[in-house]
């Protein structure tokens, strides 16, 4: 899921990516809920590389978990 801020600074808009272990309706809105106020969220298309793989591997992630993807 990518989630974008509200506020624009030069660069553009702050975003980030949250991984939702949920249905698609229910993980926006799980990851809406984590999120500051005023900020979107859209489901993406997008492929993990194999580090990111194995750390939410590791994670070991329960349905209706959420995790912020660092980059």
């Amino acid at each position: 899921m990518e989630v974008t801020a509200d506020d624009l600074s030069l660069e553009g808009p702050t975003k980030q990516y949250w991984i939702a272990r949920a249905k698609p309706d229910q993980a926006l809105t799980l990851v809406l809920t984590a999120v500051p106020e005023g900020w979107t969220a859209e489901l993406v298309d997008m492929k993990l590389t194999e580090k990111e793989q194995r750390k939410l591997d590791g994670l070991r992630l329960k349905p209706g978990d959420i995790y912020r993807l660092t980059k």
